[in-house]
């Protein structure tokens, strides 16, 4: 099954040319570490392409990758998993790592083998540029989350985590998300702050709960808070915030922005 572009020409550029010079304008010199996993933003380019160039040029891209993120649409499964195929990009294309999506059905319930979810889903496709650019070899484990609580979150985490042993070569555990949205520029950063906190002192329970209490409305938590549990399963001490920014930095309005955020753990 081929999945082709549903947000090229509209969150990235449509062309070839033209993604791969906005791709490498967002690109960095930065000392890359061996990162277990990583979060980075999903909104257009103009607004976040900045954040995400950052936070991949700070990282070593693997040739497997479990990618997580929302579910925007509400279409298909709670937890939808795709299994084989390919996605098209203007750049390229990419596989999707059956051998290691297969595994992780096996691993939890929870998981479902599903493609509806990602048909028309934006936040595992913009991340694509980045990673072909970076890593023409890589392929991907395309996963997205409505809803879960913590327990399915530790669930799907350790699972994830005994996934990637059992694998044995290097998988980098990847999210896709962005931060509080639509409020004013200090707000945001404000409760930014507070998710970013948690976030960096590998706190899944109490990013979950902070982002609840204070109505953050960061749209990946979910996969953020899976991928902390697995990052710490499998030996990760620390994380750092990479940037951040707000899109009121690109667009000017400071009254209504998203915040972004690029945070390696290892």
């Amino acid at each position: 099954m081929l999945r082709k572009p549903a947000v090229a020409g509209q969150f990235y550029p449509g062309s070839a040319l033209q993604l791969e010079k906005a791709v490498k304008g967002c690109l960095i010199d930065a000392p890359k570490e061996k990162a277990v996993a990583a979060i980075s933003p999903h909104a257009g380019y103009i607004y976040s392409g900045h954040v995400a160039g950052a936070l991949y040029s700070s990282i070593e891209i693997p040739d497997n990758i479990i990618l997580i993120g929302p579910n925007h649409t509400g279409l298909g499964e709670m937890v939808s998993v795709m299994t084989d195929g390919e996605w098209e990009t203007p750049l390229g294309i990419m596989k999707v790592n059956g051998a290691l999506a297969r595994m992780l059905l096996e691993s939890s319930d929870i998981f479902s083998d599903d493609m509806a979810a990602h048909e028309r889903e934006h936040s595992l496709e913009v991340q694509l540029p980045f990673i072909y650019t970076l890593n023409k070899n890589a392929s991907f484990v395309p996963i997205t989350v409505m809803r879960a609580d913590f327990d399915e979150c530790s669930e799907m985490g350790l699972a994830i985590a005994r996934v990637v042993a059992a694998y044995g070569k290097h998988t980098l555990i990847l999210v896709s998300s962005d931060m509080n949205h639509y409020e004013s520029d200090k707000t945001t950063r404000k409760k930014d702050e507070l998710a970013i906190g948690r976030a960096l002192a590998l706190d899944a329970s109490g990013l979950l709960q902070v982002t609840a209490q204070k109505g953050i409305t960061m749209c990946g938590v979910i996969p953020a808070a899976i991928a902390i549990v697995a990052a710490k399963e499998l030996g990760a001490k620390k994380a750092r915030l990479v940037k951040y920014a707000t899109s009121g930095e690109t667009s000017g309005d400071y009254g209504h922005v998203v915040g972004y955020a690029g945070i390696v753990i290892s």
